[in-house]
């Protein structure tokens, strides 16, 4: 079983922003210790909640201060953009990385409307051209030609290179597991966003669906899946009370930084937001590592899954250092020390 992070570099109450950005950074260099098989990194706008905005910036500073864990998007939201620069600042980063770079693209526009149009006020955030995005984006990103009549077929995406961002899919509805299978690409499902609703079926979907392509003869899938591990029970249930003040908040479009789990405990809710809270601790998978650890080996068994990508929240950046280690010792991952480059 491998396990992989996606870090969402969040932003706490009473620290700087910026500090999130270091403190992924920081736990990358962990990541790469601990063995796990991949770090991805998110793109979110406008949030006081999720300030990572630019992952391929980051992603080029985790490159480049790791050794051998992958390192990758979750994703770039690719209506934003043109493919072909999506394509060179991942050709720049295969360069830093080569072997170890992962692509995840999206069609949501990880904000609202608004603010996708003030990232793309010329195209309007048009997410029914994604398709093509992600075929073009395909070609250039692994030095193939474009269709012969393509209006671009004479250009290149630069630099090029013997080795190739691997390219997924990103999605949680049916959708992306349809448009991953048509192509023949990897697919990863946000299980988090949706506490696992339709997990199922998307990939059902995408597996019965699925057409060989020459990089990836059989479907690759995995999750993104929320988790969390500490000590003892009760203090898994402590970090907890943070990321079950934020949903309430994030129900009632509310995305501010997340609380310390004290703050979160002297919250006044409502009944209806003590049955959304309730409802969420039956389903988190939060607890000790060995709890933590069976209930996501039962999930990865249940949906077919070789691979888990492990989401965690926590206020202080400790928790989930912590967190991560002791789900690594639970797995039993290739934990060795790993030099800083130079050193």
């Amino acid at each position: 079983m491998r396990l992989s992070i996606l870090d969402q570099s969040t932003a706490s109450k009473g620290r700087d922003e910026s500090d999130a950005i270091r403190d992924t950074l920081e736990l990358a260099r962990l990541a790469d210790t601990l063995g796990y098989h991949r770090f991805w990194v998110s793109e979110h706008h406008n949030s006081g909640s999720i300030v990572g905005t630019a992952p391929e910036v980051l992603m080029a500073a985790i490159a480049a201060t790791t050794r051998r864990i992958r390192v990758g998007s979750a994703g770039v939201m690719l209506p934003h953009y043109s493919s072909l620069k999506v394509a060179e600042q991942f050709r720049v980063l295969e360069a830093i990385a080569p072997g170890r770079i992962d692509l995840g693209v999206g069609r949501a526009p990880g904000s609202d409307r608004k603010t996708a149009y003030a990232l793309n006020p010329q195209d309007d955030f048009a997410a029914e051209a994604f398709p093509r995005q992600v075929l073009d984006l395909d070609a250039w990103v692994r030095g193939k030609p474009l269709s012969a009549n393509h209006p671009f077929g004479d250009i290149v995406a630069h630099p090029r290179g013997t080795t190739a961002p691997e390219l997924w899919i990103l999605g949680s509805s049916l959708y992306g597991a349809e448009l991953a299978a048509h192509f023949g690409l990897p697919y990863a499902y946000a299980y988090f966003f949706s506490d696992g609703k339709g997990v199922e079926e998307a990939l059902d979907v995408y597996r019965a669906h699925y057409r060989p392509s020459e990089r990836h003869p059989q479907p690759q899938a995995t999750v993104c899946i929320w988790a969390l591990a500490a000590d003892s029970d009760e203090e898994a249930q402590r970090l907890l009370r943070t990321r079950e003040q934020w949903r309430v908040g994030f129900e009632k479009g509310i995305r501010a930084p997340l609380v310390a789990p004290e703050e979160a405990a002297m919250q006044a809710y409502s009944a209806d937001d003590m049955l959304r809270i309730e409802a969420l601790r039956r389903r988190a998978f939060a607890g000790t590592a060995d709890a933590v650890s069976t209930r996501l080996r039962d999930e990865a068994r249940r949906l077919g899954l070789d691979e888990l990508v492990i989401v965690t929240w926590t206020f202080d950046p400790a928790a989930r250092a912590r967190s991560y280690a002791l789900l690594a010792e639970a797995f039993g991952l290739d934990a060795v020390p790993v030099p800083a480059p130079g050193g």
